[in-house]
């Protein structure tokens, strides 16, 4: 018992914290912002029912509604060429990189370093976009990333699909959202230049563009300039982006991690111009990448990289690819534990009683008892389903047939040997032989079982 003793004394003495260290001199660690974010946002007032006017964004519920209203009723009344429709998914695409490899990747996340014509490049994308200004746009998304899935999360998942989709905007956030840093965002010169300029460049890029085009060069009609071109294209790429907030987080599988509502998913991915590896982006979100595989869709990660050959962009931000398997890993093992613990395994050694040879005996001349590796087994209910015919078993019933079991008859398969260790009803005394090797002892199925950490240290204690 000393052994376990010391080991007992070692771990206590690696996790515990002595009652007797000098707390005086030992650094303490600053408090956290959510607490404190947490009570200011207690004294926000509650959200009353027949208050609901007043809690809607009235400037963001006349946008909506203008651009749903004609992009998404104007096409039941107006049609326009084929040109014109292509033209606005393909402007709407370009846009897009505004937010993804803009907002999104470069100023967000500083996942990478972009060059100043880039920067002001992706800045009146974004502005194009009618997603607000970069600083807005990211103050949002950092917080988000900090509270995900909390009261602090602006745009939280637990909330409902639509609440996170598109109701966050709609309705006042009567809770103060959680603290973000974005000292940097008001210390660089782009972005606040765009915040200064944004509504000149929203009109410009997302109207009056997208408006000339197929006006001036193919004849395209005014209502369906306005229809297709600029209000079903706003409206789109409105949507793509906001399914980052929900769809994302609905849809898919949790690779990387389940703490959280982030979902990995092609479809999503193939919706939001390669953001809907959205499990990958919360576990590393500074990776310039979302979509880490050869045949995974990441148009955004693409561009950044083009633009980096092209000399637009370096320090492209990468995650130690250990880490990634690491984590991936992690979550393969969360899925096999939890196939492990639905299958139904053989008793534990140690609930096993130990038997001398005369008790086997006595007992072996009611039941079928046969000794395989030491442990006593009653396989009476399997004579008659016994491949190799009843006969051999039955020979067997009584004596110790580990070497008739590992080859001697027959070298049995793995399964065989998992379905024998289930018939296990005691332990022989001595029985177990030496030299005879522990993969005998224990079933293949059992050699490499997932234990929890829990469970290890309760083992060594």
């Amino acid at each position: 018992m000393a052994p376990a003793a010391d080991g007992e004394s070692c771990l206590k003495q690696r996790l515990d914290i002595s009652s007797s260290s000098d707390h005086s001199t030992t650094p303490q660690l600053q408090d956290d912002y959510p607490p404190q974010d947490a009570q200011w946002a207690m004294l926000r007032p509650v959200a009353k029912w027949r208050a609901w006017y007043n809690d809607i964004n009235k400037s963001n519920c006349a946008v909506l509604i203008l651009t749903h209203g004609v992009g998404l009723l104007g096409p039941i009344f107006i049609t326009c060429q084929w040109k014109t429709l292509l033209f606005a998914l393909s402007y709407a695409y370009l846009l897009g990189f505004g937010i993804t490899a803009g907002y999104h990747r470069l100023w967000s996340h500083r996942s990478y370093n972009a060059s100043l014509p880039l920067q002001y490049f992706l800045a009146v994308l974004g502005a194009g976009a009618v997603q607000y200004d970069i600083q807005w746009w990211c103050r949002q998304h950092r917080a988000h990333h900090r509270y995900t899935d909390t009261e602090l999360d602006p745009y939280g998942a637990p909330r409902g699909f639509w609440y996170s989709h598109i109701g966050w905007l709609i309705f006042v956030n009567r809770q103060k959202i959680g603290f973000a840093d974005i000292s940097d965002l008001r210390n660089d010169p782009v972005v606040q230049w765009q915040r200064r300029n944004f509504v000149l460049l929203a009109l410009f890029v997302a109207f009056v563009i997208p408006g000339s085009i197929p006006y001036w060069l193919w004849n395209e009609t005014i209502s369906g300039c306005i229809v297709y071109a600029i209000a079903f294209r706003i409206c789109y790429l409105h949507h793509v982006t906001f399914s980052v907030n929900s769809l994302a987080h609905w849809l898919g599988e949790a690779t990387y991690d389940d703490k959280d509502t982030p979902r990995d998913h092609f479809l999503t991915a193939l919706v939001t111009l390669g953001e809907g590896y959205h499990n990958f982006h919360h576990q590393f979100p500074m990776d310039y990448r979302n979509a880490i595989k050869w045949y995974q869709y990441d148009p955004s990660k693409w561009f950044i990289w083009v633009c980096e050959k092209l000399g637009f962009a370096d320090n492209l931000k990468v995650c130690a690819d250990n880490e990634i398997r690491k984590s991936e890993y992690t979550m393969q093992l969360n899925s096999l534990r939890e196939k492990q613990g639905s299958i139904i395994w053989p008793v534990r050694t140690c609930n096993l009683p130990v038997l001398d040879w005369d008790a086997f005996q006595t007992l072996s001349q009611r039941q079928a008892l046969i000794i395989v590796a030491g442990f006593i087994h009653d396989v009476t209910s399997f004579i008659n389903e016994h491949p190799g015919g009843s006969a051999i078993l039955i020979s067997n019933v009584g004596q110790d047939a580990t070497a008739a079991f590992f080859g001697g008859i027959y070298s049995h398969s793995n399964a065989a040997h998992n379905l024998l260790a289930m018939k296990r009803v005691g332990i022989l005394q001595g029985g177990f032989q030496p030299g005879l090797g522990m993969d005998k002892a224990i079933p293949p199925s059992q050699r490499l079982r997932i234990m929890q950490w829990e469970e290890i240290v309760e083992k060594e204690l």
